[in-house]
């Protein structure tokens, strides 16, 4: 009984890691839906919204790596550093955006959408770090952009892409679930 308590254990500790991890997903899509409308009805709330979104999304990707460096001791405050220097990063050459608009080089309707491909390029990398979704994220909001530049309606098309991101990751756990006990009972 007790060689079978911590299966249980890690169980739950990878289904609420996984719950956790798609509910973090669904809210950063979520957000996302609501920014492109916001960027569409008025640019220039657009971009100080997408602003605001690249500490949510930092702050996100900095919990995610607070959950996974429960795995490792001592990886977090090294991940910090490096979200540190990566949002960081992005948040100046957002800066940088900003200051071409002001220079009279970029319109107040394609700043938003510069800086939704800025956050859509350190979303996607992120994951390199934090997990497939943050990368999956990413190429949301890039989609997003190319979606808004060609469509008047896009809003659909983007809700069904979100909606498709999220089946496809539920589903891929669901796989992979699967796939792991039949390995364990194979093994057995």
């Amino acid at each position: 009984m007790n060689a079978e308590q911590p299966d249980k254990t890690q169980v739950l500790v990878a289904k609420l890691k996984f719950e956790f991890e798609e509910d973090i997903l669904i809210l950063l899509l979520i957000l996302s839906l609501i920014g492109v409308g916001i960027t569409d009805f008025s640019p220039d709330d657009g971009y100080w919204y997408w602003i605001i979104m690249i500490f949510v999304f930092a702050l996100s990707s900095m919990l995610m790596g607070w959950l996974q460096s429960k795995k490792k001791p001592g990886d977090f405050n090294r991940l910090l550093y490096e979200q540190s220097i990566h949002w960081g990063c992005s948040l100046l050459v957002v800066f940088g955006a900003f200051s071409i608009l002001h220079a009279g080089k970029l319109m107040s309707e394609t700043t938003g959408l510069v800086i939704l491909l800025i956050l859509s390029l350190s979303t996607c990398l992120d994951g390199l770090r934090v997990g497939c979704r943050f990368s999956l994220t990413g190429l949301f909001l890039g989609f997003s952009v190319i979606i808004t530049a060609y469509l008047d309606n896009f809003m659909w098309l983007e809700l069904v892409l979100a909606m498709a991101i999220v089946a496809a990751t539920i589903a891929w756990e669901i796989w992979s679930h699967k796939k792991s006990q039949t390995i364990k009972s194979q093994n057995d």
